[in-house]
């Protein structure tokens, strides 16, 4: 299996003035990134604004950054679904356009049980040779994924790890201690990547590494070296930035940054909407106050 990283972007999905995909935009996006701090790219995550991209629009997004990208960095297809079947014909044709991996989110809406979600995703599972994530962010989908379903899942061969957003230290710390050898957990908040790396944790599926790639980064791997001060302090400074970023629901002041910063990636899509003007003034009083990795 290709290495995908333990610093990771969920990307947002560049705009042009019209509201369509801009698909040269999305591979300068996600080359400057690679180049910023990055290692991987998840392309129409929650920040690449899933929920009202067209299947059409999502297949070319992920070929035109898989073509962007090649062996760069790698490149993890959102294909997960609440509805079974069209997350397994969505995942069998991630697979055929070439893209590292995929990354599977609990169903949301229709409220599984936990054993509904271990035949969701060992459905979805057996029908593709990618690797698989499972993405946990019951502030989204309501239904938590168990600790218990999410070690069960870690015996599925092709399921390698979990984007963890769930902010429930004593779920993730059961999953570290109990799934199988090899089973990677990323930090799907960037409030919480160091405390759970210092859990055991892998690394982060970050929206913050969109403009402080290059110091997350750093912080993982002086974790990793055994540098927990050095780890410890660039974590501190970057807290307001990581919370700042979720003031109002992401990707709304991700993208408001970068565009303000001078990398165009266009509005949100309805029913997200551009920041009000006080939300505007408070992110980018954060943003003002921070180093930023990306080059524009």
């Amino acid at each position: 299996m290709k290495e995908l990283g333990r610093v990771i972007t969920a990307m947002v999905t560049p705009m042009d003035e019209k509201g369509e995909v801009d698909y040269k935009q999305a591979q300068k996006l996600a080359l400057a990134l690679l180049a910023s701090g990055s290692e991987g790219l998840v392309v129409v995550g929650t920040t690449g604004e899933s929920p009202t991209l067209r299947h059409e629009e999502e297949k070319k997004l992920f070929a035109a950054v898989k073509e962007a990208v090649g062996s760069k960095g790698s490149v993890i297809a959102g294909t997960g679904s609440n509805n079974t079947a069209e997350a397994l014909e969505f995942t069998k044709d991630a697979e055929k356009i070439g893209v590292d991996a995929c990354l599977l989110v609990v169903p949301y809406y229709n409220k599984p049980t936990q054993e509904g979600l271990y035949l969701h995703f060992k459905s979805i599972a057996g029908s593709t040779k990618l690797p698989c994530i499972l993405y946990n962010v019951p502030s989204r989908t309501v239904t938590n994924l168990a600790a218990e379903t999410t070690v069960r899942l870690s015996q599925v061969p092709n399921i390698i790890g979990i984007k963890e957003a769930s902010g429930n230290m004593e779920q993730i710390t059961k999953i570290i201690k109990e799934a199988r050898p090899g089973f990677l957990v990323w930090s799907g908040n960037d409030s919480d990547t160091l405390p759970m790396l210092s859990l055991g944790a892998y690394g982060v599926i970050s929206v913050a590494s969109h403009l402080v790639g290059k110091q997350i980064n750093e912080m993982i791997y002086s974790h990793v070296k055994g540098n927990a001060a050095k780890a410890a302090e660039i974590h501190r400074k970057l807290l307001p930035i990581f919370t700042g970023l979720f003031i109002v629901s992401n990707p709304i002041p991700v993208k408001y940054a970068l565009n303000q910063v001078g990398f165009k990636v266009g509005k949100p899509r309805l029913p997200l909407n551009e920041p009000d003007e006080k939300t505007a003034a408070a992110i980018m009083d954060i943003v003002r106050k921070t180093t930023i990795d990306l080059k524009v």
